[in-house]
């Protein structure tokens, strides 16, 4: 990144001026009142030992500060936020909607420095920085895209020895024949010793690139280690895939982050789903280390324990969150354990160490797949205890009462396969339930020290089903280019889903110019990942037709891609014509589990749709994206709900304590801190999903 590109100071201040005040920063180690990794710690607890604001307090709660970080669309275009900041030393890191790293002081919210990548073209959704420190040096470890970035804290200038310019290229060693190029790091890495442990989102296709973990050296970006996750022969797990399993299948990547125990040297690093999601006729066998949760050697990437939490996953079912590390008392005895949350609304809790389940965990059998080539699991495991936070089956007996079209939804409902929570997708509809993303979803869960847990989720049905895929020629028409890399999350109808997740592509040429379509494609934008194994001819031809210029262009095909027999056509989430879930409420939760026990403690209702509230309707409970913070002063802080709200909850029973209406939907986990005595909370406005508006704002609260 060259210097031109990069604007370290902004508002129009002298530089000099600026220069001055970045270096009187004093940067120290991280304190308990700071707030100093992703999710606040090792562990990823989400906890803060900070309790000057608690239960008496919090009616005083107001906001002290707001941030512009820059980059939000304005022509009607999805922009998000996921960030989770950290605070160092009284400096606050994050990343901007448009995708810039930037550094304020917390107190305040004053700019002390912004990065400006200059490719204006790329935006992804990111979920913060890392730091790290020797004692002298102070980095801000940063990803943009493929490329990983190491920044001088003080300045945001990329170090000059690491990797080349600054920066490493994260595709190297990703390369599969028949793959796509599409990899960024969405998520912040792990630092252990000289260490930077990182995992990539890579595409969900079945041109997806390979998921391996690795580590790389702080100061160098020398590459350390490498741990695959698709074994290669003479590896652990070889026997659980194809024999060119390796060559012939992406996906199984840390795209969620991980937890780590820096005192043994262990880091806790959950797996996605092998590529495809929603078919694995190509891979037959349980797929190791897919699905999984690893407990890796931070020193040398050498597996130490593991266990699979779904075989052959053809439900899109991975881990959504980083596990938690925490303690809890099991027969009279201490453990420190790892718990893993999951979208179908399970707790999975393991010994930390040898990985042994602290809970019974069954293999229980489900129904065998109808689709041709196909070959499921017979068993899936399914934890004992605790109780799913989330209900598991959706039949007409969870029909909402108040449904506006119910003939029409009973007819559809009668029509599709449900009634158990691994129903093998088929031609027939399929219903999931929780939906896709959840159950819990990636802002993941927060812990106290007495290890209970506080988990967020979502109850939305969503249905899918499986069609014949286009099948390669030399020469493809644009309606089939079309239906081959896009129907599955836009629609055969180019109109997306109900909630805005998949936007609507119907007269998207009115948004955006036919280059900047192109760009999107060929770059990739947020969650959407890049077509970069399409040729020019054959993006030009996808925006023609969804530009509704053409519907039978013929294009040459770029000839390297891996075909499958079957496309799913879509996440559908089931709304009824007025815009609720047809299933019953809540629609969203907020769950406290005692992880010691097993019981749960509580359970509320997150979020509400305020045309129902004035109706005199209680809570109903929404969609839900983004995390908690739990705090020693009793408070459990989160947003994450699209009716724009922060709230602050009891945290022994999930009363309501304050809330406060947000500049737009905060689809993130807060982070709180103290500067110079003073507790202050954060979170990231970034909005831009479930057809909620697009924000670039940072607000932070503390006490009047």
């Amino acid at each position: 990144m060259p210097f031109r590109n990069l604007r370290p100071f902004s508002f129009g201040l002298p530089a000099v001026l600026l220069l001055l005040a970045a270096s009187a920063v004093r940067f120290q180690a991280p304190a308990e009142t700071d707030w100093p990794e992703f999710y606040g710690n090792a562990e990823r607890n989400h906890y803060s030992p900070l309790d000057q604001i608690d239960t008496a307090s919090v009616r005083r709660l107001r906001k002290v500060w707001e941030y512009a970080s820059g980059g939000a669309d304005t022509v009607g275009n999805q922009t998000q936020m996921q960030v989770n900041p950290i605070v160092i030393g009284g400096v606050l890191y994050g990343v901007s909607a448009g995708s810039q790293a930037f550094a304020l002081e917390a107190a305040t919210g004053r700019e002390l420095w912004k990065t400006a990548l200059s490719d204006e073209t790329f935006k992804m959704t990111s979920r913060g920085v890392t730091f790290w420190t020797d004692g002298k040096e102070q980095r801000i470890f940063f990803a943009f895209g493929h490329l990983l970035y190491a920044l001088d804290a003080r300045t945001g200038r990329p170090v000059p020895g690491f990797g080349q310019g600054g920066k490493i290229n994260l595709r190297t060693g990703l390369e599969r024949p028949g793959a796509d190029d599409y990899v960024v790091c969405n998520t912040p890495g792990t630092v252990f010793e000289n260490r930077l442990i990182v995992g990539v989102r890579v595409s969900e296709g079945p041109t997806a690139l390979k998921g391996d973990i690795r580590a790389y050296d702080t100061r160098t970006g020398r590459l350390l280690w490498t741990f695959r996750t698709i074994p290669q022969p003479g590896e652990y797990g070889y026997e659980t895939w194809p024999k060119d399993g390796y060559k012939n299948v992406g996906g199984a990547n840390n795209w969620m982050g991980m937890a780590i125990d820096r005192r043994r040297g262990i880091v806790y690093a959950p797996t996605g789903s092998a590529a495809f999601d929603f078919y694995g006729g190509n891979r037959h066998g349980d797929n190791l280390f897919a699905n999984c949760l690893l407990a890796l050697d931070a020193r040398t990437g050498r597996r130490i324990w593991h266990f699979q939490l779904v075989h052959h996953d053809i439900w899109d079912r991975d881990p959504p969150a980083v596990p938690n590390l925490l303690t809890v008392t099991h027969g009279g005895k201490r453990i420190d354990a790892v718990a893993q949350i999951t979208k179908q609304g399970h707790v999975f809790l393991f010994d930390r160490v040898t990985g042994k389940p602290l809970f019974p965990i069954e293999e229980k059998p489900f129904p065998a797949s109808d689709i041709p080539g196909e070959k499921t699991s017979p068993t899936q495991p399914i934890p004992l205890k605790p109780a799913p936070f989330t209900r598991q089956t959706f039949t007409e007996q969870d029909l909402s009462e108040t449904v506006a079209d119910r003939e029409a939804v009973l007819k559809q409902l009668r029509e599709s396969r449900t009634g158990t929570p691994y129903y093998p997708v088929g031609r027939q509809n399929t219903l999931f339930f929780p939906g896709t993303d959840g159950g819990a979803q990636w802002g993941g869960a927060a812990i106290d020290p007495e290890g209970i847990l506080y988990v967020p989720a979502k109850e939305i049905p969503v249905y899918s089903s499986l069609v014949d895929a286009p099948k390669p020629t030399l020469v493809s028409s644009s309606e089939k280019l079309y239906a081959a890399n896009c129907s599955g999350c836009h629609g055969a109808d180019r109109r997306g889903d109900h909630s805005g997740a998949y936007p609507s592509l119907v007269e998207v040429n009115r948004r955006l110019t036919p280059e900047a379509i192109h760009q999107i494609l060929k770059k990739g934008r947020g969650m959407m990942p890049a077509f970069s194994h399409l040729s020019d001819a054959e993006r030009t031809a996808i925006v023609n037709f969804i530009s509704g210029k053409v519907s039978s262009e013929n294009v040459a095909s770029a000839g390297r891609r891996t075909w499958l027999p079957y496309v799913h056509t879509g996440y559908n989430r089931w709304y009824d014509k007025n815009g609720y879930p047809v299933s019953r409420p809540p629609w969203g939760t907020l769950t406290a589990i005692d992880m010691n026990t097993g019981e749960h403690r509580w359970q509320i209702p997150l979020g509400e749709f305020p045309a129902l509230t004035r109706q005199g309707l209680p809570p109903t409970g929404t969609d839900n994206y983004g995390g908690p913070v739990v705090t020693a002063g009793g408070l459990i802080f989160i947003a994450a709900t699209p009716d724009e709200k922060f709230r602050v909850l009891d945290r022994r029973t999930g009363k309501l304590l304050w809330e406060t209406k947000l500049p737009a939907a905060g689809y993130a986990t807060p982070t709180t801190y103290s500067v110079s005595g003073k507790q202050y909370v954060v979170i990231a406005c970034g909005g831009g999903k479930l057809k909620t508006r697009s924000g670039d704002r940072y607000v932070a609260f503390a006490l009047e």
